[in-house]
């Protein structure tokens, strides 16, 4: 049978109350009703009911973490910093995976709002209105990571992806590129969009034009690198450079044009994003935006302890620095 909390008042001859009170780390008790109170509890195993204390004091110190793809080495990062962050403030963590799928999405906010959890970090594709009325409704605060809602109205933690894949366009044409092609995500993301619209304002600081034959879109995943690869390299105008979304992809893209024997990064250079230990893993070793994924997770899980424990927030939108790693895919 499980010890309750009447068990162990009884054995040590104290009040329930007085129990509670030590287990929840109330001062007001003396250190030698603690020590025995303490003492019990260890002899007899007994272990406090998470829920009920929910129920008593309104907080079950639990937050939900809504990520796309558990498997990701890049979400994976982002969930570290997330779980390092919670454990330091005592919060548990109820990880789901929604598949980037809508429908899917919105059903793991109900059920987290169902699981009474004090807080959620959300991290997804597109944010629609459904999912900013969802976010509205809820009693609870949610913090975005690595995603951010086009009304700017729900907290959020990220980098300036516009500015960073100007930035790795730009490098590419320092190193005399004009023919570049770009790999996205997808497409109907706030993220991508920013992504491709760095990418265009790179070209048009340079005069350069764009070819829709060098602009394509994957799912970051490894596969749709290889995908893309060989669609560009079957082009007569082959470019020779390609920036793409994603390390994920970029590893794809190399293997892609090894695999027709073209060299990396002697007839194709290749920039990927994210700086995920696969950057490192694959050879040529990868030319990438360093987007601080750990600290984005950290940061999100700060930033919603505070809305949580009502604390002033300075900056609801918070936004990280990047910078370009070079290795071994480019000249």
């Amino acid at each position: 049978m499980n010890v309750t909390i009447y068990d162990v008042a009884r054995e040590a001859n104290v009040s329930m109350a007085t129990v509670s009170r030590v287990v929840n780390g109330n001062p007001n008790v003396k250190p030698a009703t603690r020590k025995k109170v303490l003492s019990t509890i260890e002899q007899l195993g007994y272990r406090p009911n998470a829920v009920a204390r929910g129920l008593a004091s309104k907080k079950t110190t639990t937050v939900g973490a809504i990520i796309p793809d558990i498997s990701s080495i890049f979400f994976a990062e982002l969930a570290r910093g997330i779980e390092d962050i919670a454990t330091m403030y005592k919060y548990n963590i109820i990880l789901s995976n929604s598949d980037q799928n809508k429908d899917k999405e919105l059903q793991l906010i109900n059920t987290m709002l169902e699981k009474q959890v004090d807080g959620i970090l959300f991290m997804g594709g597109d944010i629609t209105e459904e999912h900013v009325q969802q976010f509205k409704s809820s009693s609870i605060p949610v913090v975005l990571a690595a995603t951010y809602d086009e009304t700017n109205t729900i907290p959020s933690v990220n980098i300036d992806y516009e500015e960073a894949a100007y930035e790795a366009t730009s490098f590419l044409m320092e190193k005399g590129n004009n023919n570049i092609a770009f790999i996205s995500g997808q497409d109907d993301t706030l993220i991508s969009k920013e992504k491709y619209n760095g990418y265009l304002r790179a070209l048009k600081d340079k005069s350069v034009n764009v070819n829709d034959n060098h602009v394509l879109t994957g799912d970051y995943t490894y596969d749709s690198g290889l995908e893309a690869a060989e669609q560009l390299l079957a082009l007569d105008n082959r470019p020779t450079a390609v920036f793409v979304a994603s390390d994920e992809m970029a590893l794809g893209v190399i293997h892609g044009a090894q695999d027709r024997g073209y060299q990396v990064p002697g007839d194709l250079e290749v920039f990927g994003f994210d700086n995920t230990r696969l950057a490192t893993m694959v050879r040529p070793t990868l030319s990438t935006i360093v987007q601080p994924m750990y600290d984005i997770g950290a940061v999100a899980m700060r930033l919603l302890t505070k809305y949580m424990n009502k604390e002033a927030v300075e900056e609801k939108k918070v936004v990280l620095p990047h910078r370009i790693i070079e290795r071994s895919s480019t000249k």
